[in-house]
């Protein structure tokens, strides 16, 4: 029998066509570790054509795991492979010590996080470095959970982060990711570990500002409107209007926020041309302040278009309540009564169309506006057609929600019983700051500061006597 086994695997050679080569054996990958995140990056790469073989401590005993994959001890499965994803914690990094000689040239790739800041001196991925030497430590696939990975690109996060001291090795990695479906950002060396590793414990970093900012304005105008409007009535008139606090004063309050919001979008790019036009020139830094403000520009407009969408509901739902039903019926039983009919007013007619058109008019626009600050919508827009949109109908939008406002106001601006305990009605409040942004924006389209600014912005620059002066001592 042993002698027929070279004979019986010749012939099953010869079975293949001498002219067709065979179809090369697809990269074998190690993972080391069974959980749910270990389990999804199996999944992903026997999805994208990958091998798989998972090394654990109880090879028969590990729970179920893809299919198609293998399952060897650590060691076995560490030698078999040249890339071995590390999907444990560091609390159990102990035992890869023991695999230094099977581990030597190989790629290890950590995907380990922490559960906060801080939490050992060193990153997770320069501790396994120095636990094993000859391995080629890379920091990978950390800011990515399980259900990205088992969901793919499409519906996640299309970013992969990764950070190494070995060129080849990142290589080697982002190769991996990139067929995964991923875009790969390198950070650079290992030291870049700890901010990848602190990337996925942040909490909403760059939407903090502008919440702030939104909580804080809807408190304050919150507690201004309730003394001008229920305290007041209550101490002055007698009247307990606080039912109004739900629906009434919401709808006063967010709007108002909404506007302010709105015009915060728009205000640092103003600043910073004035700024620009004081320097003549682009080249100089703007201040920190108004870097971090220009940062957050689109989270502003996100929370300011959210407001205003609460404002649009709020609006709707005021002919079904109660207290507006049981006013129109008095009304009309009152007229009954006297036998009196109220005269059409034109004037007002008009004032009532213009106020509901703007206020629809510029709602679309801020729609707009939101809905092309969407990556994949960003994406397919040219820079032209987004400095359009972001830019001169981001303005436009500014404008109609200000005249909005206005129409809104109408005549109360001069009627003294707006002014409760000698107080500005509310959304004059919120008039101050998109009012000084068009004031300024027209300032900057006068032609004569339009060609200036734009001369600085192609790179013009105003020349300074004393530098003169100091070149021609030079000289």
């Amino acid at each position: 029998m042993s002698a027929e086994k070279p004979k019986n695997t010749s012939e099953s050679v010869l079975l293949h066509p001498l002219d067709t080569a065979a179809a090369p054996e697809p990269e074998l990958l190690c993972i080391f570790g069974t959980g749910d995140l270990g389990r999804s990056l199996g999944q992903r790469l026997l999805q994208s054509g990958y091998r798989v073989v998972y090394g654990s401590r109880r090879p028969t005993s590990c729970g179920p795991l893809p299919q198609g994959t293998q399952v060897m001890s650590h060691a076995a499965a560490a030698q078999s492979a040249s890339v071995v994803f590390v999907c444990v914690h560091r609390e159990n990094y102990e035992f890869l010590e023991t695999l230094a000689p099977q581990l030597r040239g190989k790629v290890l790739v950590d995907v380990s996080n922490n559960l906060k800041k801080n939490l050992y001196p060193e990153a997770n991925a320069e501790y396994l470095q120095r636990l094993i030497p000859g391995a080629q430590v890379v920091k990978a696939f950390n800011t990515l959970s399980a259900w990205a990975l088992q969901n793919g690109p499409s519906d996640a996060n299309r970013q992969v982060f990764l950070c190494g001291n070995s060129a080849e090795a990142n290589q080697a990695v982002a190769k991996t990711a990139t067929k995964l479906g991923f875009t790969v950002l390198d950070r650079g060396s290992l030291s870049a570990a700890r901010e990848l590793e602190d990337f996925p414990l942040q909490l909403f970093p760059e939407w903090r500002l502008p919440l702030r900012v939104a909580v804080g304005l809807i408190a304050a105008l919150f507690f201004y409107v309730l003394i001008r409007d229920v305290i007041y009535a209550k101490v002055e008139l007698g009247k307990d209007i606080s039912f109004r606090i739900m629906v009434s004063l919401a709808n006063k309050v967010f709007p108002i926020v909404s506007l302010i919001m709105l015009s915060l979008c728009y205000l640092p790019g103003v600043i910073a041309a004035f700024l620009q036009l004081y320097r003549g020139t682009k080249y100089k830094r703007f201040p920190d302040w108004l870097d971090r403000w220009m940062l957050c520009r689109k989270q502003l407009g996100l929370v300011a278009l959210g407001l205003a969408f609460l404002h649009v509901l709020y609006t709707l739902i005021i002919p079904i309540r109660y207290y507006v039903k049981f006013r129109i019926a008095a009304s009309t039983v009152l007229q009954m009564k006297e036998n009196q009919t109220k005269e059409f007013n034109t004037v007002w007619a008009w004032q009532g169309d213009s106020f509901y058109s703007t206020g629809i008019l510029g709602f679309g626009m801020f729609l707009l506006l939101g809905i092309t600050s969407l990556p994949s919508v960003t994406n397919a827009l040219s820079w032209r057609e987004f400095n359009f949109i972001q830019s001169k109908l981001g303005y436009l939008t500014v404008f109609l929600c200000t005249f909005h406002t206005y129409l809104y106001g109408w005549n109360k601006f001069l009627r003294p019983s707006s002014y409760k305990w000698n107080t500005p009605p509310a959304f004059m409040l919120s008039l101050v700051l998109p009012t000084v942004v068009m004031v300024l924006k027209l300032l900057l389209l006068l032609p004569c500061v339009d060609r200036r600014l734009t001369r600085i912005r192609q790179g013009w620059e105003r020349t300074d006597p004393k530098d003169d002066s100091r070149k021609s001592l030079l000289a």
